[in-house]
Parts: C-alpha cells; sequence; structure tokens
C-alpha cells in the first residue's frame, strides 16, 4: 500500500508480528520522547509492552486479537507505525461498539472482523498513530489511509482507532473519518504538597468520609505497600494473577491477559510498574496495577481474595493518588467507568476515537448517532463536575 498525498510516496506494510521489526525502529516513533533518558509518556506503545502481549498469547490466534501492525516506510526509513489488530469481538476495548454490530448484522452484513488500532485491554488515552518527530502529519496520513485501504481490500466492515490524543481526533476527522466522544474519571495534580493538602481542597464532609476509608482500609489487619522495580519479585505475581483471575472472571468471564503476560512483565516491564500489595499473616490478600508513565499514573487491575471494608478504594484510587504527589505525576487515570470515583476526587474528562465505516448508509447513521451522543456526554461531564468533592472556592481556582 503506498500513499502519495503528502508529495511523498510513503510505503504501508502489514506485520504480523512485532518480531519483524526491531525494538528500536519501532520505538523510535512510539516513544521518542525517552533520548532525555526519562519516561516514555505512557509504557503501552512501546514494543516491549505491545510484544509482552504478543508472546505470551495474551493476543494472536484463539484470541480474537490478530495483530496486523503497519509501518509506513519513506525513502528506506520508517517514520510512523501503529498497533493494528484485526478483530473477531469486541471485548476488551471499553470504547463500545456492541450496538453497532447488532445493527449492521440485523440488516444483513457482517460487522467482524473488523480492524482495530488500539492498546489491548487498555482503556488509557494515548498517542496511535505512532510518529517520529517531525513526520506526523504524513505519518498519521499514510497509517489512516493505508489502514483504511487494507479494510477496504479485505472487505472489512470497519476501522476504529481507541483512545486516541484529542488532537489526533480532530486530524482524524478532518480527514473523513467520524469522532467519538466518550468520559473517564481522572484525578489532577494541583500541585499538592501531599496527600493531606489534597484533602484540604475538598468539602468538610468528602474530607472525613475519606479519611475514614483509608483509617478502615488500613484496619483490616495487615500491611498495604506499593512496590517497584526491583521491589516487586516473582512471588508477588504468583499472587496478583489469583487476584486477576478472581476479577476477570466476575467482569468478563475469563481473563484477557495469559500467566504469562505477568512472568513476561516481571523480566521487561517492572521499572513501568507500581503494584499495590496488601499482605496479612503472611499472606497477600489484595492487590492493584498500576503503569507509570512520564506525566501519569495508569490503574489497570485489581483483585482480592479476601473482602475488606475499604480495602478496594485505598489500593486502587488514595494509593495511586498518594504515588502521584510523591513522584510529581500531573494525574492519575483510573481505567474505565465508575461514577463512585466521583467522591474520591477523580473528575470526568472526555475520551476520542475515530471510526471508518465501508457502507456509507450505516455510516451516515452512525455519524448522526455520535452527534447526540457529544452533546450528551458533554452535558453529563458539566453535570458530573458540578458535584465535585472540590470546595468552591478550589473549583474556581482550578478553572
Amino acid at each position: 500500500m503506498t500513499d502519495q498525498s503528502s508529495g511523498a510516496t510513503i510505503a504501508v506494510n502489514v506485520l504480523t508480528s512485532l518480531d519483524q521489526i526491531a525494538q528500536s525502529d519501532w520505538d523510535a516513533c512510539a516513544c521518542p520522547e525517552v533520548v532525555d533518558g526519562g519516561r516514555p509518556q505512557d509504557p503501552f506503545t512501546t514494543w516491549r509492552f505491545l510484544h509482552a502481549l504478543e508472546a505470551s498469547g495474551s493476543v494472536g490466534p484463539g484470541t480474537g486479537w490478530e495483530p496486523r501492525y503497519l509501518t509506513a516506510e519513506a525513502d528506506g526509513e520508517i517514520i510512523a507505525v501503529a498497533p493494528l489488530y484485526a478483530k473477531g469481538h469486541s471485548q476488551g476495548e471499553y470504547i463500545f461498539d456492541h450496538s453497532w454490530a447488532h445493527a449492521y448484522e440485523n440488516a444483513g452484513g457482517d460487522y467482524y472482523p473488523k480492524l482495530q488500532i488500539a492498546v489491548p485491554f487498555t482503556p488509557a488515552t494515548g498517542r496511535r498513530f505512532l510518529s517520529k518527530p517531525g513526520q506526523d502529519v504524513a505519518g498519521m496520513s499514510a497509517l489512516v489511509q493505508g489502514a483504511a485501504q487494507f479494510a477496504a481490500q479485505n472487505g472489512l466492515s470497519s476501522l476504529h482507532v481507541t483512545f486516541c490524543t484529542e488532537a489526533e481526533a480532530i486530524a482524524g476527522e478532518r480527514m473523513g473519518l467520524l469522532r467519538r466522544v466518550t468520559q473517564q474519571f481522572h484525578w489532577e495534580n494541583h500541585d499538592y504538597a501531599d496527600f493531606d493538602a489534597f484533602l484540604a481542597s475538598l468539602s468538610s464532609r468528602k474530607r472525613k468520609n475519606i479519611r475514614k476509608e483509608r483509617r478502615t482500609a488500613h484496619d483490616f489487619g495487615g500491611t498495604i505497600r506499593m512496590l517497584t522495580g526491583d521491589e516487586i519479585r516473582p512471588e508477588h505475581w504468583d499472587a496478583f494473577w489469583h487476584f486477576y483471575q478472581d476479577t476477570g472472571a466476575r467482569k468478563w468471564g475469563s481473563p484477557y491477559l495469559t500467566r504469562a503476560f505477568f512472568e513476561i512483565a516481571h523480566d521487561t516491564l517492572r521499572d513501568d510498574i507500581a503494584l499495590v500489595m496488601a499482605e496479612r499473616d503472611g499472606h497477600y490478600v489484595a492487590g492493584a496495577l498500576n503503569f507509570i508513565g512520564r506525566q501519569a499514573l495508569y490503574g489497570r487491575y485489581w483483585g482480592c481474595v479476601e473482602d475488606h471494608p475499604c480495602l478496594h478504594f485505598e489500593a486502587c484510587y488514595y494509593q495511586a493518588i498518594d504515588f502521584a504527589i510523591r513522584h510529581g505525576l500531573a494525574r492519575v487515570e483510573a481505567g474505565a467507568q465508575g461514577e463512585h470515583k466521583l467522591a474520591r476526587g477523580y473528575l470526568p474528562v472526555e475520551t476520542h476515537s475515530l471510526h471508518w465505516l465501508a457502507d456509507q448508509g450505516f455510516a451516515k447513521a452512525v455519524a448522526r448517532y455520535l452527534e447526540e451522543e457529544r452533546q450528551a456526554v458533554g452535558e453529563d461531564i458539566e453535570i458530573l463536575t458540578a458535584y465535585g468533592p472540590f470546595r468552591k472556592d478550589q473549583i474556581e481556582e482550578q478553572e
């Protein structure tokens, strides 16, 4: 596939494995910011993270996530890449299109397989069209056209780009893609000196409630620790696998990640990880997995083998806020859904996705729906923010 819209000929290729591209070539596009010695903006589009999914069998044959990674090459140099997958279902995406699939199939079409530019099982906003510095426009144009051409050539119903940045969403809409707006709950760090400073920004009732929840959580009879890097040991993953299986079975029917993913993560990703573990009487009873970005902490998975009041709130939300404050991170993204996060300082924010549908009649119907949905999401965010836990004078200062 080729793209000549930028004036130069750019070849777009499809890879079925990350082993077909050098890690340095992929990461030069995915995380060029690490040349200063710091962290990537987020670890989720790095070669090491995506390769861990592939090597562990979490994606690939039989999973409904078949790798079709895109590379854009100009004059023998890879200038952009994208994590593209052929999807046999709509699981593990967190921006839901089940109603679209039902409508399409009720009309006699085959919605699956479809194409998805995304990080599997990861509802975290980040760049999806990964370009080298200075190649953003040409790289995104080539990747979008390459993906749409691949879908059309193979008779696929649609292409979806989930949890892209707002800038990508705006640029994609200008290219003719459909733009969708959804929402999540994020905590923002307003240069708090410590957790008590954050609490001081809340209304008295909310502040008292959080202090009560933290006391209750720590009264479970054990200890709660946040572990990173070499502090994380194989035994922690043995315990966390049981937590993850329990949560996965209840939420999704079966866990998305395999046991091998956590073994690989221990070897290649543990410097990107902040793992909360609750231990009682020599046994781990609960845990929460977070990933560390350059500016944000990303909450991903929680699980337990014992139920203790408020331990979920402490492990998932308050430990994350405390970590972000201590490490100077700008925000905590606590994953999908959950209006219960509002009372704990996590406010609603927009998330973005892009969509291309082969059938023009269906595309027009979806476009009308998305316009109405965007308005509803905006109104919902405004209402929920007004019910947030912050003091009125703090809201005015933050604005």
